[in-house]
Order: C-alpha cells, then structure tokens, then sequence
C-alpha cells in the first residue's frame, strides 16, 4: 500500500486528527519535558512511541466510535439517511424527495413505497431508503465532483472518532496532569526553574484540552454533522437526476 493512499484526506482528518487532540497533554509532555537537543537512544525511543501511540488510539477511537454510532442511531430512530427520507420529516421538500424516489427505484428495480405503505409498514419503507442509501453511497465516491458530500462525511468521521475516545483522552489527561503535578511537588511548586516553567506549559495545555473534550465533544455534535451528512447524501440524487434531465 502507497504512503499517499494511506495518508488520505479521510485519514488524516477524521482518524488521526482524533488521536492527536486525544493525546494533545502527553504529547506536550513529551515535547518539552524530553532533551531533543541530541538525538540520541532516548529521542528515537520516544519518537517511536509518539508513533505507535498514534496509531493505537487512532485504531482504538475508530473502533469505539462505531459502538457509539450503533447506540446514537437507536436513538435517533435510525440513520439520517433514512429518517431524513421519511414523508414524516420535514427537512428535505417533499416533491424534492418524491422526484429522488422515483429515480432511486429506477436504479434499484423496485417499487417506490406509497405514503400509505409507509404508513402502515414502515419497516419495509425504511428497507428501501436504505437500499437507496447503500446505492447513493456506493455512486458518490468521486471525491472531487462530490467534494461537500465528502468534507461533510469527513466531519461526521471526526466527531464519532473523537466521541468514542473522549473517556480516554480524559483518563490519559489525568495521568499527565498528576505526573506534572508530582514534579511541581518535587521542585517545590517553583514554576521559574526551566523544567518548572515546561511543566506549567503542559498543564495549560491539560486545562484547555479537558475543557474542549468536555464542552465541544458530545453525542450532539455527532447527530448534528450525521444529520448534516445524510441530508447531502440526498440531496446528492440532484446531480444525478440532473444528468438523467439532460440526456433526455
């Protein structure tokens, strides 16, 4: 596999962005605390945890973020992608929605749910929209000619990954801040001495990363960028429906 792949905007944004801000304080630590004037046995060492670290919790919040996604769809009574296609809801036109219909069930093969059926069986109605979903997504993948579709499905990747590792980013805040504040102890709370002044350095950083992990990270935020992503996931049926228009 090329690095390029590997490292793509998707990756890069909403994978390993999480794990940074995850470990934002013990990355700090690291940084200033650590001699990176040689680099020497140590510096390697540490540059190859920094690196294994990020990838673990990358994997880990990808992982966690999953589980939680399962959790926030119950929640919400399903995929935006399906509930935001419902007659029931209201965010999307509802002739819009009648013309993607008809076009996804051309493509699908099937039959468009009358808003009776829907009514009555709406387990069946949900089975179509998620057909039309799968589809949507399977067509959609041309980042560049889809460009908002993806950045909104980059944002939603972030929130969930961060999401589901906002406990340990707090845990592993905690232990950063307790060994800071056991140096501190240890030079007599005096906070002029170079390594005392690097040690206040991590903790402000471990203040603003717990206030953000704790104010800005939440179920919320993720339901808000799903909604934002599955309503684009729709409306992405216009350029399609649009082509079909023209070559009429």
């Amino acid at each position: 596999m090329e690095w390029a792949k590997f490292f793509d905007a998707y990756t890069i944004r909403a994978r390993l962005f999480p794990a940074i801000i995850a470990a934002a304080p013990a990355l700090a630590a690291v940084a200033l605390l650590i001699s990176w004037s040689s680099f020497g046995f140590s510096s390697a060492i540490a540059s190859i945890a920094i690196l294994v670290l990020m990838f673990a919790i990358a994997d880990f919040s990808r992982a966690r973020g999953r589980k939680l996604e399962v959790q926030l769809y119950a929640k919400h009574g399903g995929l935006p992608s399906i509930t935001l296609f419902r007659r029931s809801d209201q965010t999307i036109a509802a002739g819009v929605k009648d013309r993607y219909r008809i076009f996804l069930a051309g493509r699908l093969g099937v039959e468009v749910p009358s808003a009776e059926m829907e009514y009555l069986d709406k387990t069946a109605a949900d089975q179509f929209y998620e057909q039309c979903g799968t589809w949507l997504r399977q067509n959609t993948r041309d980042t560049k000619r889809f460009s908002i579709l993806f950045g909104e499905n980059i944002t939603y990747g972030f929130r969930r990954n961060l999401l589901g590792v906002k406990v340990m980013a707090l845990a592993l805040n905690a232990a950063v801040v307790a060994v800071c504040a056991f140096i501190l102890w240890r030079l007599g709370f005096d906070i002029a001495t170079p390594v005392g002044s690097k040690v206040t350095v991590v903790l402000v950083v471990a203040a603003a990363h717990a206030a953000y992990m704790l104010l800005a990270v939440s179920q919320n935020a993720v339901w808000d960028a799903s909604l934002a992503y599955g309503r684009e996931l729709i409306l992405s049926c216009e350029s399609f429906t649009s082509r079909s228009t023209e070559s009429a």
